[in-house]
């Protein structure tokens, strides 16, 4: 696959920078240890003031805060935004974050950077990879300090599931070229989806995703989950955690190279087979979830769906798909 990059500066121009990257690339199953992950060493000043935590108080008493793996899902109430701040900003983390808009979901570029800009991790340092078949048409969003856009051009598919298919491959190849030495965190997010409330470093984890906002009430055998045994994404009746949204998911690079690998070798060996999972990577995203337990799970306060009510458990919507017509802009839609 070819590959081009432009580089978008802080201060936005009209001159394109290509590079060619057709050099060999050698995937490699051992990720490198990873150094100085942020969230290992949680230091705050020492003069900082916050209320003590109380064991007898719940922080939410209507929803489940923690897994029974012991890892936090993440809601409004469950943490402390000016403690979560003191601790992360000293650190000087940088995030990447990547996001695929191609073919007719150019036209939700826009609002993803401007809302990004307004909500995401603000302060921080960000780095936000565009995969794209329309360079011309990447929007010059204005970007805060630190703050950057890169587009990476792609070639279109004829069909959807083409699409989302090879981000993984695209993720996996970003993480060895670019990353390594100069970013702690990938996020993976999806294109046709807006933020609308703060969200910042109280995301941070080794692995983390977030759960789908159409399925959390929902008892695991109404899932939409890989039910052929024939496919590598395959879930058993009886097992399951959460249905976790493909739209977002990240980590440290050492942990996403990894879930990349094994679900693009899970994703590549149906192929292979003649099988394409129901919800292609997002089922193979949920038979790793399954086997590998996210060490943070996000709430569908950072997933949620603008055609829906927002329901009383959600106290802040902070990222929500917006309404679109799949068939309108998904080629092969009804396949």
């Amino acid at each position: 696959m070819m590959l081009f990059f432009y580089t978008s500066p802080r201060n936005t121009s009209n001159t394109f920078t290509f590079e060619d990257t057709l050099r060999p690339y050698t995937k490699t199953l051992m990720c490198r240890e990873t150094e100085g992950v942020a969230t290992k060493h949680l230091v705050i000043p020492e003069s900082l003031q916050v209320p003590q935590p109380r064991l007898p108080q719940k922080s939410r008493g209507d929803v489940l805060t923690v897994t029974p793996w012991l890892a936090p899902i993440v809601w409004e109430g469950t943490f402390n935004p000016l403690l979560i701040e003191n601790i992360y900003k000293p650190k000087n983390i940088s995030i990447a974050v990547t996001v695929f808009a191609v073919g007719k979901y150019i036209r939700f570029l826009k609002d993803f950077l401007e809302t990004a800009e307004k909500y995401f991790f603000v302060g921080y340092k960000v780095h936000v990879y565009v995969y794209t078949d329309q360079p011309n048409d990447v929007p010059k969003v204005k970007m805060g300090p630190n703050r950057q856009v890169t587009v990476r051009l792609v070639p279109n598919a004829k069909r959807w599931q083409e699409i989302t298919s090879r981000r993984l491959n695209l993720i996996e190849m970003l993480i060895e070229e670019k990353l390594r030495g100069n970013t702690d965190y990938i996020f993976c997010l999806d294109v046709d989806c807006k933020f609308h409330g703060p969200w910042g470093p109280e995301s941070l984890g080794e692995l983390f995703g977030a759960i789908h906002p159409g399925y959390y009430q929902d008892d695991r055998k109404d899932f939409p989950y890989e039910r052929r045994p024939i496919s590598r994404a395959y879930l058993a009746p009886g097992v399951g955690d959460f249905y976790y949204g493909a739209a977002v998911f990240g980590g440290s690079l050492d942990e996403v190279v990894r879930l990349a690998q094994v679900c693009s070798q899970n994703f590549d060996a149906d192929t292979r087979d003649g099988i394409e999972a129901a919800w292609q990577e997002e089922s193979h995203l949920n038979k790793y979830f399954w086997v590998n337990k996210p060490t943070k799970v996000l709430s569908p306060e950072y997933l949620w769906q603008d055609f829906k009510p927002i329901n009383p458990e959600i106290h802040v919507m902070r990222f929500s798909g917006i309404i679109k017509n799949y068939k309108e802009i998904r080629p092969n839609w009804d396949e």
